[in-house]
């Protein structure tokens, strides 16, 4: 292809090169079954992984043959034909074996079958392990089987799938080609692992909570909404568990927790996506200094799981999670950032918002003192912090469901944990005092009905929970995706989840 041709040509070109290959493995599908034989047959029964080969026979001298007979199956991901002989790879796991097939050695179907094979195809192998001349250690097949005839073709070897949006949309083709694509999830289901292992010895219960709400609450977002026919009602996703936990709490349940599936209706980034995991947990008893110490404990356990170590690296800077975490109040933080010591929630608004204009923060005409405040702390401050830390007692106007703090009336006692700049956990002090509880909750509907599309409403379920009493409780949700970044040594967030939510794709 010449390098000035226009790019919807070469498209055209590389479009019309994938049909005739498709086309051609399709005639090689037609001729398998005209000789009989099924390209998509129904069970196959290795006898060992090959993993498990590799493992049993890490060292054989070159030119041995064991005598011992396995069956084995993968992916065949390389063909070379030299005359009579025939090297294929399979590859199953991740793990790479080669098949050693002169073709004296195969009964008649198989080498018929050995000349339609393609790059792609899913291959089962019957015959001896040995070492070839050469040291490879190798299955030297007595007969093959096709699993799958794969009709296109993978990406080629040397440029993998370089398109980063095909990676995300074509998940398992990223998978078959991208090393580590598979590094990344299988360091996720560690540390899915690791969370639940961590809960279950604390006397923690994995609880399940309806993904579909009739209103939406738990946290302050934009929700999306969906209508049941049947009862001829709308319905929202999930944004957050939190108060069907909550309610858990109170029927007596003193422990709880659950590894959910929360949906946003907000914009997408590289930190965020539409669709997200999050650990949300709930301890009877426990104040958000108990919470602090779980969640020091969390990480650090999901860190050992992952990488063996709380001493990490994070796109080139290194970072710990050993406790104990750096505990600072956010006003401290503002304090600090702004040079005013005299900053304080009591200030007049004006003065405050002359400080955000000094900063060049933005404000808006209906926000209090509390809001003024964490718009300069999430302006100036977040992206700085680095070290893992907890940022405490946020004021009362941002913080709906959050206890107030014990001696300060304009905060909660509510943290986040901050690192790499970023938020990764959210926990509180949770407020049971169902009267103090109503009054937010009427404060929040009001600010929706001014506009405000993430603000709460009226919970009366959640309320009446309360109103049988809800015990002194510490509350937490841990961003699970952010965590598994963190830990995975990625930037986007869609390298951390399989089928992320994307642009509809163009025609």
């Amino acid at each position: 292809m010449e390098p000035d041709q226009p790019e919807d040509q070469r498209e055209d070109a590389a479009g019309s090169k994938l049909e005739e290959i498709i086309a051609t493995r399709r005639a090689k599908v037609a001729e398998l079954r005209a000789a009989g034989v099924e390209p998509y047959p129904v069970r196959f029964a290795p006898t060992a992984t090959l993993a498990d080969i590799r493992a049993r026979y890490p060292d054989l001298e070159p030119q041995t043959d064991t005598g011992a007979r396995c069956t084995v199956a993968g992916r065949l991901v390389q063909v070379r034909r030299l005359g009579k002989l025939t090297f294929l790879v399979l590859r199953e796991d991740g793990v790479d074996l080669q098949l050693f097939c002169p073709r004296a050695a195969l009964d008649e179907a198989s080498r018929q079958l050995l000349e339609l094979l393609d790059v792609g195809d899913w291959l089962g192998a019957a015959g001896e392990v040995v070492a070839t001349k050469t040291g490879e250690l190798s299955v030297k097949p007595a007969t093959l089987t096709l699993l799958s005839k794969g009709l296109r073709p993978l990406p080629d070897k040397w440029h993998g799938l370089s398109d980063t949006e095909a990676r995300f949309r074509q998940r398992e083709l990223d998978l078959v080609v991208n090393a580590d694509a598979r590094r990344v999830f299988e360091l996720r289901a560690r540390v899915l692992g690791a969370l639940r292992a961590e809960m279950e010895e604390r006397g923690f219960v994995e609880v399940e909570t309806p993904m579909l709400h009739p209103i939406p609450g738990g946290a302050a977002a934009r929700p999306f909404v969906t209508h049941h026919n049947a009862l001829d009602a709308d319905l929202y996703l999930r944004i957050a568990p939190e108060l069907y936990l909550k309610r858990l709490i109170a029927g007596g349940l003193p422990r709880v927790y659950e590894i959910n599936r929360s949906f946003r209706n907000e914009g997408m980034s590289t930190r965020h996506n539409p669709e997200f995991t999050m650990l949300e947990s709930y301890e009877a008893y426990a104040d958000y200094h108990d919470v602090m110490d779980l969640t020091e404990a969390l990480f650090a356990r999901a860190a050992q799981a992952a990488l063996g170590t709380t001493e990490l690296t994070y796109q080139g800077r290194a970072v710990s999670l050993a406790a104990p975490f750096r505990r600072v109040p956010l006003l401290e933080l503002v304090r600090e950032a702004t040079g005013r010591a005299d900053l304080h929630y009591r200030m007049e608004l004006a003065e405050l918002r002359g400080v955000c204009e000094a900063h060049e923060v933005h404000w808006e005409a209906p926000w209090g003192a509390g809001k003024l405040v964490l718009e300069l702390y999430e302006a100036l401050v977040e992206h700085t912090l680095w070290e893992p830390t907890f940022v405490l007692d946020y004021p009362v106007e941002v913080s709906p469901l959050a206890r107030r703090h014990r001696s300060e009336a304009e905060v909660t006692e509510r943290f986040e944990l901050i690192l790499v700049g970023r938020e990764h956990a959210n926990a509180f002090s949770e407020l049971i005092d169902p009267d103090d509880q109503r009054g937010r909750f009427e404060a929040q509907a009001r600010a929706k009905a001014a506009g405000d599309e993430e603000a709460m409403v009226v919970d009366e379920a959640y309320l009446r929970a309360m109103e049988l009493g809800l015990p002194p409780t510490g509350g937490l949700g841990v961003g699970v995706d952010r965590l598994v970044m963190l830990l995975a040594d990625v930037a986007n967030i869609r390298d951390v989840i399989l089928f992320p939510t994307l642009r509809p794709q163009r025609d």
